[in-house]
């Protein structure tokens, strides 16, 4: 596995695959890896003759009150379960490369970037959808690799990708989770032992308002009250729940399509969020 810091160095190693005619596979995360992690990378390994991940805590998409700057940061770590899990090349820029003097430009994406995650976290997804572009430019991957517990930030960069024409192969892959249900998460390492227990009432949440649905209850209002109801009692602020598209994100009523069930809660002091498509 090679690891390089500077985009010139990446730059490089790109231009040789490239003259290989290697598929290309990416898999951008902000460290701290773990299980849903690798199971990207795993997929990437699979379907490309050469694999690229991203380590990058990006400042962008954390607002002044977020935990920017206890985001745990363990290059090391991550770089020798990256190259257990076959990566073959390591891209850890520093701010100054993806932001240099002077930066001063960014990409948002317009509706999406208001629903759910962007009510609470205003700045949020113009951070993520800039940095996800300047990686694209900069690894020029055939396909790229993104987890579906994050849900609108998928659906955030599947919009600028077809909105800007870039040429990369989206591929989103299905939530993973502990065996109790728990979805794998970095921030999860901040929970103790009885917030980790509440944490699982998030899901547990999403499972009894996927029954309701199922059971032909159809106004969302009520579903949603329902769901309000319960997990009330195990967390320390509901951000939101919301059902809506999964395609536009808008609030739907009743539920008569597919939807999704979407929550964003804290438990503690960390904020957790998860979903299900119904």
């Amino acid at each position: 596995m090679k690891c390089v810091i500077s985009a010139r160095a990446l730059d490089k190693q790109i231009e040789r695959y490239r003259s290989r005619s290697e598929k290309i596979g990416f898999v951008p995360t902000m460290g701290d890896l773990h299980d849903g992690h690798l199971s990207l990378i795993r997929r990437a390994r699979a379907e490309c003759d050469r694999v690229v991940v991203s380590i990058f805590v990006n400042p962008m998409q954390f607002g002044p009150n977020e935990d920017y700057k206890r985001y745990t940061r363990n290059v090391a770590y991550d770089s020798e379960l990256c190259r257990k899990a076959k990566v073959d090349l390591l891209f850890t820029p520093t701010v100054d490369t993806m932001y240099p003097m002077g930066f001063q430009t960014s990409v948002e994406v317009g509706r999406l970037s208001k629903y759910l995650c962007g009510l609470d976290r205003p700045g949020h997804f113009k951070g993520v959808a800039t940095v996800v572009a300047k990686l694209f430019h900069l690894v020029q991957p055939d396909a790229a690799y993104f987890g579906l517990k994050d849900y609108q930030q998928a659906m955030v960069i599947r919009r600028m990708v077809n909105d800007l024409s870039f040429r990369v192969k989206l591929k989103f892959c299905p939530t993973i989770r502990e065996s109790d249900g728990l979805a794998l998460s970095s921030r999860n390492r901040y929970l103790s032992s009885e917030e980790r227990l509440r944490a699982l009432e998030i899901y547990r949440t999403l499972k009894l308002g996927r029954a309701l649905i199922r059971e032909g209850l159809r106004s969302t209002d009520a579903v949603r009250k329902r769901m309000m109801r319960h997990l009330d009692q195990y967390v320390d602020r509901i951000r939101y729940i919301s059902i809506v598209n999964p395609q536009s994100l808008e609030v739907v009523k009743p539920a008569e399509h597919p939807v999704l069930l979407a929550i964003a809660a804290r438990v503690g002091k960390t904020r957790l969020i998860d979903n299900l498509v119904v």
